[in-house]
């Protein structure tokens, strides 16, 4: 299979940004969306970035005039059928996503690569309906896909190796680095970010430190760009719940995955994060002055993200008691848990040990990716904590046999 041409369903800032790095890698790129006003926007933000990118040096000006004219309005899907690779951004619905690749399916030639970006629903799934279902892969990249290097190529049992072979490729002239993936829940770099969320939250609850002190150990002590509670601020406590939710089900339930109760209540009560002004931390509106709301009495006014402290992870006691005198029990407690998900995920065949270490790294931003905090830590002392924790709080820490056998 070679691809030449490539469609792209979805024309937002994630279905803009694909065709905008499918254009700049030379591709002759066609842009579909349902909704005529959305479709002129969406090629509007395109040929703007790529006007501003040149406007900063990021490419030429004659790079960026080549890109505009490879890039064109698809009205309606039949316009994608000379395309030998359509990509969907649509929202994150599995019925949606399923009759519009069975419609790109009619729509396009039995050799078109079917591509889906979910970052959470199974490919599998959005494939059902889709005759010569070998052609049918997942492509997922992460937000700004203008920024974000990196690109899952996700492996469904029955997708072809010609199909992920040319769908890597084409990853590569975007000049994306692409990591190969098998289909289950968040595949590798979704996945291995949960324990810096949930473990996070479990700290919370289990009084080992507030917000804030768990947020700057996670920065000076972990080497993390923000801390976990920042970062599901940013995100939306709404997103980052369903996200959790999602995961929880599709895993047949398994207690280290199950959502906290602590986001639960506070997406309850309306503190979804800087878009509301409120969540883990307040943002633009005042402090609730009321005495009954353990929102207002836990959850502090954000003030930025300090810079200070080192910025190579440590598990050193002496060096994170100088953080917090919590330190020492927040970031090993999070690595050991960041090293048992890797184990899991390693025992389950999710991706390779080098593509989940660049997963994290270049998808979000980590330190070390997670088999780097696994040796950071090491074995022993992980399953000794997460034993120790197994006894006192439950199966959230059972040890994967992988790690306890390494």
């Amino acid at each position: 299979m070679r691809v030449e041409r490539v469609g792209v369903v979805g024309a937002g800032t994630m279905g803009a940004g694909i065709a905008q790095i499918a254009v700049l890698g030379g591709y002759e790129t066609r842009l579909h969306d349902p909704v005529p006003a959305a479709l002129d926007a969406g090629i509007e933000r395109l040929r703007g970035a790529l006007a501003k990118g040149a406007s900063k040096g990021m490419w030429s000006e004659e790079d960026a005039e080549t890109a505009s004219a490879g890039a064109g309005a698809a009205p309606s899907l039949a316009d994608l059928h000379e395309c030998d690779l359509v990509i969907e951004a649509a929202p994150e619905d599995l019925g949606l996503k399923r009759e519009l690749f069975a419609a790109l399916a009619d729509a396009c030639g039995p050799n078109t690569i079917l591509a889906s970006n979910t970052s959470s629903l199974p490919v599998t799934a959005i494939a059902a309906l889709v005759p010569h279902p070998e052609r049918v892969v997942g492509m997922h990249f992460f937000n700004p896909p203008a920024l974000m290097k990196l690109v899952e190529v996700v492996a469904t049992a029955e997708s072809s190796q010609e199909a992920l072979d040319a769908t890597t490729e084409v990853g590569e002239r975007m000049g994306r680095i692409p990591i190969r993936a098998n289909d289950s829940p968040g595949f590798i770099a979704n996945r291995l970010a949960r324990p810096f969320s949930l473990e996070s939250l479990r700290m919370l609850a289990d009084g080992v430190a507030d917000v804030e002190t768990i947020d700057r150990v996670c920065r000076e002590g972990g080497g993390f760009k923000m801390g976990p509670f920042e970062l599901i601020d940013l995100i939306g406590l709404d997103v980052n719940l369903r996200v959790a939710r999602s995961f929880y089900a599709q895993g047949g339930e398994p207690e280290r995955w199950r959502p906290s109760q602590i986001q639960e209540r506070l997406v309850a009560e309306g503190r979804l994060g800087r878009k509301s002004g409120r969540g883990f931390y307040d943002y633009d509106e005042p402090p609730s002055s009321d005495p009954k709301s353990a929102s207002a009495a836990t959850y502090p006014r954000y003030t930025g993200i300090s810079r200070s402290g080192t910025a190579k992870p440590t598990l050193d006691p002496g060096k994170l008691a100088e953080i917090d005198p919590a330190a020492p029990e927040i970031l090993p407690r999070l690595v050991a848990q960041i090293a048992n998900e890797a184990a899991f995920a390693l025992e389950e065949e999710v991706g390779s040990p080098s593509d989940m270490n660049t997963a994290m790294r270049l998808g979000f931003n980590w330190p070390l990716g997670p088999l780097e905090f696994t040796d950071l830590i090491g074995t022993g002392r992980a399953v000794a904590l997460l034993t120790e924790l197994q006894r006192e709080y439950g199966d959230a820490y059972r040890p994967s046999p992988r790690l306890t056998t390494a």
